[in-house]
C-alpha cells in the first residue's frame, strides 16, 4: 500500500509557537538567539547538533574535515544515503529536516590552533567532540587562552560500561568535562551508540542549562 503522507513545511511562525508551548517564551526567546559551536561531527558532535537543534538553538557552528564512512553509522547520526558526503553537508541536510529556520555556518576543514579562534569567534559555547587526545587538548587550550566562549568537552565514553559512571563535571570556570574520565579506547573498548549518545546529551544539557544560567557545582 502507498503511504499517504505528504510531509509539509511548517512557517516559522508555527514551528516557533510549537516551541514555545513546550519552552515557555522565555526560554524560547533565549535559545533562539543563542550561537553554539559543535567541533567534530562524530558519535558525539552528530548527535550533539540534532538534540540542540530540536531545542530551538537559533545558530550553529559546524566544523569537521571529515566524510561519513560505513564505520561511522555503528554511533554516528547518519545514514547509510549519506556515505561518502562531507560530515558537514550530510548533518545539515538532517538539521534543516528537523528546522529548517535555523541558521547554520559550515566548515568542512581541519581544525587547527591557527583557526579554531576564528572558526568560533561567534560562539558563546563550543562543545569540543573530538576523537584525538591531543586535538582535544589544542582545541580547548587554544579557545580558553584566545577566546571568551565556554567549552564543554568529552573524556570517557567508550565500551559498555554503566550509564551512571557518565557525569558532568565543571573544572574550570569556563570548561566543563562530560564522561567518565576513565574509558579510552586505547584500552581496548570499542566506541558504541549508547554511551556517545549519554555523553552527547550531557554535553548537549550543560549548554542549554548555561544559556538558562544554570551551572554544575
Amino acid at each position: 500500500m502507498k503511504s499517504s503522507f505528504s510531509p509539509t513545511r511548517p512557517s516559522r511562525e508555527a514551528l516557533e509557537d510549537a516551541l514555545i508551548q513546550r519552552h515557555t517564551r522565555p526560554v524560547y526567546e533565549t535559545l533562539k538567539h543563542a550561537h553554539i559551536g559543535i567541533a567534530g561531527l562524530g558519535g558525539l558532535g552528530s548527535n550533539i547538533a540534532v538534540m540542540l537543534t530540536r531545542l530551538g538553538i537559533g545558530s550553529l557552528t559546524l566544523a569537521d574535515f571529515d566524510c561519513v564512512d560505513l564505520s561511522n553509522l555503528n554511533r554516528q547520526h547518519y545514514m547509510l544515503t549519506h556515505l561518502g558526503q562531507q560530515k558537514t553537508e550530510a548533518l545539515a541536510q538532517q538539521l534543516y529536516a528537523i528546522n529548517p529556520y535555523i541558521q547554520l555556518e559550515l566548515h568542512s576543514h581541519r581544525i587547527t590552533e591557527s583557526n579554531a579562534a576564528d572558526i568560533f569567534k561567534e560562539c558563546s559555547i563550543v562543545c569540543e567532540a573530538f576523537d584525538d587526545p591531543e586535538a582535544k587538548a589544542a582545541l580547548v587550550n587554544t579557545l580558553l587562552e584566545a577566546g571568551q566562549q565556554t567549552i564543554i568537552a568529552a573524556s570517557g565514553l567508550a565500551g559498555y560500561g554503566s550509564a551512571n559512571s557518565i557525569k558532568t563535571h565543571r573544572v574550570m570556570k569556563r570548561l566543563y568535562i562530560c564522561g567518565d574520565n576513565e574509558s579510552d579506547i586505547a584500552d581496548g573498548l570499542c566506541l558504541m551508540a549508547p554511551r556517545a549518545c549519554l555523553c552527547a546529551a550531557h554535553q548537549a544539557n550543560m549548554a542549554l542549562r548555561l544559556l538558562l544560567g544554570l551551572k554544575e557545582p
